[in-house]
């Protein structure tokens, strides 16, 4: 690590983390001038701009991977003070992971709870869409990821979860006066129901519908959580593509209707971790694989 001093490797992480210059000054006791010091020195030893200088400031594309190699060495650091016996603080092991909000509702708490009390483990959960949760790992912000891609980010293991199963759904009564055939016609301009901006999942199934000609309507709500989201289809504010375990309870209730049966979609799903020999990351991703395996399709 001669060409990366870690004093320096982790001052770029403390600047990121509190957002300003001033604010990781603070944090790790030293002065402003001593921080713009550190970091100028990184970005002279690697070459590059690791820094954009923003309000709060952000890593560049360079500055991610050595924000994510600082997450990592302080994971292996604690680790390795807990195997000898040094962590003396009784600190607990803090684990980040990013996760959707549907695998969050339904099935990812069951994995956690899995793990005994006693291994003193503190979760830092990050909703984000499936999408999207691999740039929270690229970035370094958190340490494995629940996701759409099989891709590995770089310095990633990945492995297949299985698949969460769509079911298109309606109130009765939404379904009666809005959905009529032609199904393609109807539905796409229909109210509809989306968890937030990034949520492109009814479009994607309004362009399955009608050949790629159009996506869902542009009269939308949004409900940025699964469990009201699926609350929200069945009271009649749109229709929406609601989660399989969601939706049976609804179906048995006559809540809803599925509006285009044979039309499910399955979502697949990878974990994705930092490639570490951490006992916690270990102990993490074997519960999660083990439920994954119960709640998810192959």
């Amino acid at each position: 690590m001669e060409d990366l001093p870690l004093d320096q490797v982790r001052t770029l992480l403390a600047v990121v983390d509190e957002g300003t210059f001033d604010a990781a000054a603070a944090a790790l006791h030293v002065t402003p001038s001593a921080i713009s010091q550190r970091v100028k020195a990184l970005e002279q030893r690697t070459g590059r701009v690791l820094l954009l200088r923003t309000r709060p400031v952000r890593p560049t594309e360079s500055g991610e991977v050595l924000v994510r190699l600082a997450r990592q060495v302080s994971r292996l650091e604690r680790d390795a003070y807990a195997e000898l016996g040094l962590s003396g603080t009784g600190e607990p092991t803090r684990v980040s992971i990013a996760v959707n909000a549907d695998s969050l509702a339904i099935w990812f708490l069951d994995a956690l709870v899995r793990l005994p009390a006693r291994s003193r483990l503190c979760f830092e959960l990050r909703r984000e869409d499936e999408s999207h949760t691999a740039a929270l790992l690229r970035e370094g912000t958190v340490m494995a990821a629940v996701t759409s891609s099989p891709d590995p980010v770089p310095g990633c293991s990945v492995r297949r979860l299985g698949a969460m199963r769509y079911l298109p759904v309606a109130c009765p009564a939404f379904a009666a006066e809005l959905l009529t055939e032609p199904l393609e016609e109807s539905v796409a301009a229909a109210p509809v129901v989306v968890l937030d901006r990034r949520d492109d999942f009814q479009d994607e199934f309004v362009r399955r519908l009608t050949g790629d000609r159009t996506g869902a309507s542009t009269l939308r709500h949004y409900v940025p959580t699964s469990e009201g989201f699926a609350e929200a289809v069945a009271a009649g504010l749109g229709w929406g593509m609601v989660p399989e375990a969601q939706a049976v309870p609804l179906l048995r209730a006559g809540r809803v209707v599925v509006f285009a049966p044979g039309r499910e979609a399955d979502a697949p799903l990878y974990w994705q971790q930092w490639k570490l020999n951490s006992p916690a990351l270990a102990a993490v991703a074997d519960a999660v694989m083990e439920t994954a395996a119960r709640a998810l399709r192959p």
